[in-house]
């Protein structure tokens, strides 16, 4: 019988702001402005994005782009990036697409997400990028797709959603 040594151990600190005081920063304000600011460093991001380590890079109406650097901490127990962080990450796109396209005081929440993962990612993969697109915004629906390309530009993982939209007054 042999005996495996454990691997070193290692630690992450983490710091995220206020998540209410960002959902109050978008109470008021359509979900394109809300989102740049966002972009611009004005208001925190949510806990979600900085726990994993993605940001907004880009944003213009019905289309969102995230950045992550695929990192160990990321790691499922085989090696590779758990698929559940790339499907947040997708999740993550796709909502904020629907949201730049929303008025002052709407919401949205996913109904559902259907991902197809591709390319296994990992460290080497360079960061990945993962593009949200509005595909249809109806009075209480709307669909979105992304896709998630590694540091090479090749295709890892697809997404569509369908998302709940809570408008005000209704």
């Amino acid at each position: 019988m042999t005996t495996q040594e454990v691997p070193a151990v290692r630690e992450r600190v983490h710091t995220w702001g206020d998540p209410l005081a960002t959902a109050a920063a978008g109470r008021d304000v359509d979900g394109l402005s809300f989102l740049q600011r966002m972009a611009a460093g004005e208001v925190a991001p949510p806990p979600i994005a900085t726990t994993l380590g993605f940001d907004v890079r880009e944003v213009e109406h019905g289309r969102v782009v995230f950045a992550m650097e695929p990192a160990e901490f990321h790691f499922n127990p085989i090696g590779s990036v758990h698929g559940g962080v790339l499907a947040t990450l997708l999740d993550s796109a796709m909502g904020c697409a629907v949201h730049s396209a929303l008025p002052a005081g709407a919401r949205y929440t996913s109904l559902d997400i259907s991902v197809r993962f591709l390319r296994a990612v990992g460290t080497g993969s360079g960061p990945v990028r993962c593009e949200g697109v509005l595909v249809h915004l109806g009075g209480r629906t709307a669909t979105a797709e992304a896709r998630l390309t590694d540091g090479a530009g090749r295709l890892c993982a697809t997404a569509t959603t369908t998302c709940m939209i809570f408008r005000p007054g209704r």
